[in-house]
């Protein structure tokens, strides 16, 4: 590493340090499944999991409780957190290798350890050199120089592609890259690192997330952005859909893939139009061209981008020959997964949902093929894919409510009664006629609706369904912000957007990190938002990024 790189990795290192309170933010390693916490009930003492796909961590505990004591049989509290060792006073925790925990020190120490097998805590004295914890037990180990070096060079190594940001944004964007490579996964078979949505409760390569992730990580390391969305494209079904999820034992790809409590509750959500006796699609909302195209100029591989280019584009006939379920042109969510707004209030109305946020992103992902398609000499292609979009904006337009002044969804062709941010996300298209785009902008100064505190909540303020704090349902999330704000850019609106784009790093800032979604009144945390969040962290990167040019 040269001088520069590892002086840039040091001062990384130090920003990120106070962030990293074993509560919201755990103690582990790029590629480790390992996660050290606070213990909640114990004072002085950490408890150590293993983060799996949709497993709790309550249930992957590998260490109930840690404690270092003195010679007198006291506990020794922690004294710092960085990114490469734990430290209580001389005694040191850290990696050695990402499937295994190393504590060593001088002086007279030893280390209680209550392990999930129900013995009596065991204490292991320093007379007998370090101690070493993995999966399959406890053992002494050798000197732990070794293996701090190795955990700290691959911190360092992360640390060093830190972007550089504005100095005001500098701290939050060092916590927002450690983020991104604390949440690096190995997908066993896959041959493939994922970053993962969070190791708190989120392990697999969710399509979505993939590409705001891919998003942020091409400022610093853009052949792991490449790499998430070849996971992501990777596995089609023969008819080009992308799976939901691709995750350790396979994809998500159908309602019979979910989980057994999911399935029992979810599997099959019949409408009057959908076959209630047969297994619903699962994917992600069409951004996959939205994402690749923010890859050019970042990513020197003609091959790749020929492969996912043609795999975006099947993914996109999918949508039209096999997800408009009513045959009207115009692609329906067959399943509240596959919008990505699970909890969403229009997934209240009967399915499938018409949404005019799904309209917006074919609409998008229709011109960028078709522009790839010019790009490339293909002009039947590229004017399929142009009229395709045509036809789409009209549908769309057709969803705009006047008396209402917002684009309706509709479940089962019914028109639903709720207002939320899917209406505001035609701006992204950057096609409509003014007169909606003033009916977006009159929504979004309109403090019954979405002038909130924080901006921009989920669901408008005058709803019956608005929450602070319920997921999709009022509070802010970084993604759809990010959206919105590239909407109001390519809509004309460039300082609206700048301001936008400002708000939002303020939130995560005011909020103490990138979490899952914040209170559009408060700005804090929600109690039930997974914190150490990947598209948080991998967009407010590249917000930073974009204001610090």
């Amino acid at each position: 590493m040269s001088e520069v790189a590892a002086g840039t990795a040091r001062e990384a290192a130090e920003r990120v340090s106070p962030f990293l309170d074993l509560v919201s933010a755990p103690f582990t390693l790029p590629g480790s499944r390992i996660l050290v916490f606070r213990d909640a009930g114990l004072p002085d003492a950490l408890t150590v999991r293993l983060a799996e796909y949709e497993r709790d961590l309550d249930d992957c505990v590998l260490v109930r409780t840690l404690r270092v004591l003195d010679g007198a049989g006291r506990a020794v509290p922690v004294s710092a957190v960085h990114p490469d060792r734990i430290s209580f006073g001389d005694v040191t925790l850290t990696f050695d290798g990402p499937t295994a925990l190393s504590i060593g020190g001088d002086g007279d120490w030893a280390v209680e350890l209550d392990l999930p097998s129900g013995d009596a805590p065991a204490v292991l004295s320093s007379a007998d050199g370090t101690v070493r914890i993995t999966s399959d037990g406890v053992a002494r180990g050798s000197a732990q120089d070794g293996a701090l070096a190795a955990t700290a060079a691959v911190w360092d190594d992360w640390l060093a592609r830190t972007p550089a940001v504005r100095a005001d944004l500098a701290d939050m964007t060092a916590f927002c890259w450690w983020v991104l490579g604390a949440n690096i996964v190995s997908l066993p078979g896959r041959g493939a690192r994922a970053v993962v949505p969070s190791k708190i409760g989120y392990v697999g390569l969710w399509q979505w997330d993939a590409y705001f992730i891919a998003s942020g990580l091409r400022h610093g390391d853009p052949d792991l952005a490449r790499e998430q969305l070849e996971l992501a494209f990777g596995f089609p079904g023969a008819d080009g859909q992308l799976p939901d999820v691709v995750h350790d034992e396979g994809i998500l790809a159908s309602s019979d893939d979910l989980p057994p409590g999911d399935r029992e509750n979810l599997r099959r959500a019949g409408s009057a139009i959908a076959d209630p006796t047969a297994p619903i699609p699962l994917t992600k909302p069409p951004l996959a061209a939205w994402a690749l195209r923010r890859l050019e100029g970042y990513v020197d591989d003609p091959a790749f981008f020929d492969s996912a280019w043609e795999a975006v584009a099947r993914s996109q006939d999918w949508w039209f020959a096999h997800s408009d379920l009513d045959g009207d042109g115009m692609p329906e969510y067959g399943h509240p997964y596959s919008s990505g707004l699970d909890d969403s209030p229009v997934f209240d109305a009967e399915l499938p949902v018409a949404s005019p946020d799904l309209a917006a992103y074919l609409i998008l992902q229709d011109d960028l093929l078709a522009g790839r398609a010019r790009a490339v000499g293909d002009a039947d292609g590229a004017a399929r894919h142009a009229s395709r979009a045509s036809r789409t904006l009209a549908l769309l337009e057709a969803m705009w409510d006047e008396s209402a002044g917002y684009f309706r969804s509709y479940g089962a062709g019914a028109p639903v009664n709720a207002e939320t941010a899917v209406s505001l996300l035609p701006l992204l298209t950057g096609r409509l006629p003014g007169r909606y785009v003033a009916g977006i902008l009159a929504a979004l100064d309109d403090p019954t609706r979405f002038a909130t505190t924080w901006s921009v909540p989920t669901v408008a303020r005058r709803e019956p369904s608005f929450s602070d704090e319920r997921m999709w349902r009022g509070p802010v999330w970084v993604n759809v912000n990010a959206l919105l704000a590239e909407g109001l850019a390519v809509s004309g609106h460039q300082e609206r957007s700048r301001a936008l784009v400002e708000e939002t790093l303020r939130l995560v800032m005011h909020g103490g990190g990138p979490h899952e979604y914040y209170n559009p009144s408060t700005g804090a945390k929600p109690p039930r938002a997974t914190t150490a969040f990947g598209w948080s962290a991998a967009l407010f990167v590249d917000l930073a990024v974009q204001v610090s040019g």
